[in-house]
């Protein structure tokens, strides 16, 4: 609704509030204010030299980067297949054999930014069955809660231009469990947690290794590589290091990249010669062995010649285990077939009619991929033009075969140097690795020298940022969330034209092929460096993802995060129709429409820095896209008309009583709180946007005006429906999706979870100095607000003399608002000690039940793992804490606390007594998300690490911090992806903005220059 209200001094505003008020509105008041981006230090550090000097066409230091994938066996983009089981096509055990078709991935690895030269890293143990040349985890169906990665691996440290960056990964020196993470995860449930790697005891002891990899560059194409390797156990332990460089496979495929690359032995290092890159040379200290081979599919290996390199038995999966009847579909694919089942008893009745009575003694079967036809032409990346080898798989069979293939090749197009070497227990070797566009007698002559100024470069820079952040762990957590953002970006290629006709040197794929996904996106050509969720379990973007991550990236790095969000705006990404891409496995399926509020406040924090009236450029030319995706929104997603909107799933992916985003099984369609409030926030934001254009440019005053208009019909729509049913209900005091059926009745659907709580998202507060600079806006709003009465219903006005006026819109009344805080804030529903629950602990007792035409489905709290195969099981929210809702929710009370003030309190706990300020509550919610990563004062670690005592408390593990996708609604442990600093690194700017807080308590005046409204 709209107000005027009051506008205090914020000097004065401060003075009140540490004059009086309770502990927690007196302690750091400011806390947690994302809304106070933090003024730009200095800028004279060489990082940030470097960063300019990429933003205005000078050197380009973001040419080589972190940019390889962790795993891109798997992924849909490399499914040639005809049923849509991306898992199976090429799965992890033949990964080490096969040549990609569009990217590569790596261990540690780090290539140009059109990823035609990688370089990465292979270990091995003297066990292993293959190479550790690429992260291990299982694929969606084989985890019992989808796809996982079974590594242990941290980001330590990066800088932005990644002239310096760090990570370690964690080697076992007993034979790595492949078969037996695959094989205990087969026979887990739903209900069941996940057997993770450190569950193995292959940890025990400390028999492993930490290797530690750093990059340090010397000039943009001169690279130095070095690789620590501690050997952490009790004994002496045998370690092969082999630094590899190879080029993605571009000519087996033909067309207009087929001119094959060359490397070549040259005494001691290896010359490269590339038509884009150049030449380059590679050089390893203290080599035993330079090994050469081509990036090329091992078709004989495919068809059975592997010489015994496999991760997995399967032949002894048949042990003991009844043979399921002949024509027996992989469980795998029936799954892949049945991606979206409706709930609990939908799969499992998926399930058991796959399975029948005895599923264990199948499963192992059932898991097991079917057998290849020794046939050329069944694998797409099987039937490119190949050489005569040796092939992809050369360094496995020479280091753990020893076949010489490799080790005599003069020229390939993938090289690496064996190091062999025992490491004493306790004890170290370091190892030294260059690249670089300059041939050098004594190449590793200034090695130390460019690593110590890196160092002290990367210190200087992060010195600069973390100037206002005092405390220690806050200041750890921010810099490894900050490395884990920028490790993860990932050169993502995907041309689906071309994916769906078929390269010139290999068959046209199956025209059936289109019937699966993403055929009517094939004006989508991708090749570009995008910031990933996790490059592991998603080694693909999502647009709702990728815009959060612009937040914190832009604390370091502006001008990549402005890049990012238009790039899923440009030609070749949004869909003709004005929508834009959601993720790979269904580019189609829609994602909460955020893209314009993480534009707007990536042009806040970016104006801060450049100290003028912002990048309008950036934000022009991203408002008339945005437009476009809007209308999209209007048109598709407004099923009757009314300004409710579905959206379906919207990125939640389990949150309903059944699956949104698939047919309902009941029929119909739901008018969803969610959709409608993304809806109404999506309008907010539009309209501060074209306000901001509006100051430079009065054209831009009418469009205002029109989202402004928009806003009010969707806050009437959610208010009452045409049909008298609206959202909100009036006994429960929450907001609740309704059900419409196809015979026309309309069923609340009473669960309690985040859907009820986004409507808190849409608020906008104005100053009134900018309604007096747009008269026009101003007039305008005022004629729509006499004119239509029902809207006017939804408005108070008020004025306080001696004061300016602010004013407000919000889905919200005060009451209403009031309502939502009061569920929100009770410990026994949303608030838990680390941030709001996706779903209401209310429903641990009281599971939800909706029947319907004598089939029931339920819905109750599930802190941690789902025990539902909803969008693959792999990500819950019946009850985990979410940061990208958590951070939107703190935001949006910051908001309603630059209106209200601190004369408005609410209780917080409810139930407590305790009252407090809004802002008051965003410092609190702000506080235990951070807290989610601090040591606990109990002795027992970081709760986002207590999943495995070691990860808590051994030296070795404790301060190295994982980033999870989500977290336990009740202990705050880690809970899926455990690399998704993505939009989980949204941490690094609330410690960001905590540290402006404890500098502008010092200095009101500070903060007057720094807030953002």
């Amino acid at each position: 609704f709209w107000c005027v209200g009051a506008l205090r001094s914020l000097g004065g505003r401060l003075g009140m509030v540490m004059a009086s008020g309770t502990p927690m509105q007196r302690a750091g008041i400011w806390g947690s204010r994302s809304l106070l981006d933090p003024l730009p230090g200095e800028d004279g550090s060489d990082e940030h030299k470097r960063l300019k000097a990429c933003d205005e066409g000078g050197e380009d230091w973001r040419k080589w980067g972190p940019y390889m994938s962790e795993r891109q066996w798997g992924t849909c983009r490399e499914d040639y297949g005809t049923n849509g089981n991306s898992w199976e096509y090429l799965p992890f055990h033949i990964a080490h054999q096969v040549a990609y078709r569009w990217s590569e991935d790596g261990l540690a690895g780090l290539c140009d930014e059109k990823q035609h030269l990688c370089l990465s890293l292979a270990l091995w143990n003297g066990r292993d069955p293959i190479l550790k040349e690429r992260l291990f985890g299982l694929g969606g169906p084989q985890g019992n809660h989808g796809e996982d990665v079974k590594d242990m691996y941290y980001y330590l440290d990066a800088t932005p231009t990644h002239s310096y960056l760090k990570m370690l990964y964690k080697y076992p020196q007993k034979v790595f469990p492949y078969d037996q993470v695959r094989r205990e995860n087969a026979v887990l449930g739903t209900t069941d947690g996940e057997y993770e790697l450190m569950d193995t005891g292959i940890f025990d002891e400390d028999r492993y290794f930490d290797v530690y990899v750093e990059y340090a560059r010397d000039a943009v194409d001169d690279i130095y590589m070095q690789v620590v390797a501690h050997n952490r156990g009790p004994d002496a332990a045998e370690l092969h290091v082999l630094p590899q460089a190879f080029f993605r496979n571009t000519w087996s495929w033909g067309g207009e990249d087929s001119e094959k690359p060359s490397m070549e032995r040259q005494g001691n290092r290896v010359d490269i010669k590339h038509p884009k890159l150049g030449d380059m040379f590679f050089y390893v200290e203290g080599a035993e062995q330079i090994l050469m081979c081509d990036n090329e599919t091992n078709v004989a290996a495919l068809d059975g010649d592997d010489a015994g390199l496999r991760p997995f038995d399967f032949a002894s999966d048949a042990v003991n285990t009844k043979p399921g009847p002949p024509e027996m579909t992989p469980f795998s694919d029936y799954y892949a077939s049945n991606f979206r089942s409706s709930g609990v008893d939908a799969f499992n009745q998926m399930y058991s009619n796959f399975f029948g009575d005895d599923d264990k003694r199948k499963k192992a079967f059932a898991f097991k991929p079917p057998p290849r036809v020794a046939s050329k032409g069944q694998m797409y990346q099987a039937s490119g033009k190949n050489g005569k080898g040796p092939y992809k798989d050369a360094f496995h069979r020479y280091v753990i075969k020893g076949d010489r293939s490799s080790a005599e090749a003069a020229t390939g197009t993938k090289a690496g140097f064996h190091v062999k070497m025992v490491v004493p227990a306790g004890d170290q070797k370091t190892f030294k690795v260059r690249l670089t566009s300059v041939k050098s007698e004594e190449p590793f002559k200034t090695f130390e020298e460019v690593f110590a100024a890196r160092h002290f470069e990367a210190e200087e820079f992060y010195g600069v940022l973390q100037a206002s952040v005092e405390d220690l762990e806050h200041k750890r957590i921010q810099r490894q969330a900050l490395a884990g953002m920028i490790w993860t970006k990932q050169f993502y290629n995907y041309d689906l034209y071309k994916f769906f006709e078929g390269d010139p040197n290999c068959p046209k794929p199956p025209e059936e092929r289109k019937a699966i996904r993403n055929s009517d996106w094939d004006h989508m050509n991708n090749s570009d460096i995008i910031s990933m969720p996790d490059k592991w379990e998603f080694p693909w973007y999502a647009t709702w993802d990728l815009a959060f991550h612009c937040l914190p990236l832009a604390l370091v790095d502006p001008a990549f995060a402005k890049g990012q969000l238009r790039l899923m705006t440009k030609e070749w990404y949004m869909h003709p129709n004005g929508q834009l891409p959601a993720f790979e496995w269904n580019f189609s399926d829609v994602n909460p429409p955020v893209h314009a509020w993480a534009s707007w406040r990536v042009f806040q924090m970016d104006k801060k820095v450049r100290k003028d009236d912002g990048d309008l450029v950036f934000l022009e030319e991203i408002f008339h896209k945005l437009m476009i995706n809007f209308t999209w929104w209007v048109n598709r997603k407004d099923a009757e008309g009314r300004n409710i909107f579905q959206g379906g799933f919207l990125g939640l992916d389990n949150i309903g009583v059944f699956d949104r985003g698939g047919q309902l099984p009941t029929g119909g369609i739901i008018s969803q709180s969610d959709g409608t409030s993304w809806m109404a926030f999506y309008a907010l934001t539009l309209m501060r946007m074209a306000i901001e254009l509006a100051l430079h440019n009065p054209v831009y005053e009418g469009v205002a005006c029109k989202f402004f208009e928009h806003f009010l019909l969707i806050a009437l729509a959610m208010t009452k429906m045409t049909t008298g049913q609206g959202l909100w209900d009036e006994e429960d005091e929450f907001y609740y999706d309704v059900l419409s059926l196809p015979e026309g009745k309309r069923v609340p659907l009473k669960v309690r979870s985040m859907v009820g709580l986004i409507p808190l998202f849409a608020v906008e507060v104005l100053e009134p100095s900018i309604l007096e600079k747009l008269p026009t806006f101003a007039a305008r709003t005022e004629q729509l607000l006499a004119r239509r009465k029902d809207l006017a219903d939804l408005v108070s006005h008020f004025t306080v003399p001696g004061h300016g006026e602010r004013r407000l819109l919000s889905l919200l009344r005060g009451q209403r608002m009031k309502c939502l805080l009061k569920r929100m804030l009770d410990p026994k529903e949303f608030l838990s000690e680390y941030g709001i629950r996706a779903l209401s602990r209310h429903h641990l007792d009281h599971p939800y039940v909706l029947e319907c035409d004598g089939h029931r489905y339920e819905i109750g709290y599930e802190a941690a793992e789902s025990s539902v195969r909803i969008m693959g099981g792999n990500s819950n929210w019946r009850g985990p804490i979410w940061f990208p809702m958590n951070y939107l929710i703190i935001e949006s009370l910051q908001k309603f606390h630059q209106y209200y003030g601190n004369e408005y309190l609410v209780e917080c706990p409810t139930g407590s007594g305790q009252q407090t300020s809004i802002l008051g509550v965003a410092d609190m919610l702000s506080e235990r998300l951070v807290n989610l990563f601090m040591p606990g004062a109990d002795g027992e670690g970081r709760p986002a690490l207590r999943l495995n005592e070691k990860m808590a408390k051994d030296p070795h593990f404790k301060d190295n911090i994982l980033f999870y996708e989500h977290f336990h609604g009740d202990s705050g442990r880690g809970v899926g992806a455990s690399h998704q600093t993505g939009w989980t690194g949204l941490v690094a700017k609330m410690i960001q903005a905590r540290g402006v807080a404890h500098d502008a308590a010092a200095s009101p005046s500070k903060i007057q220059r720094q807030v953002s409204f």
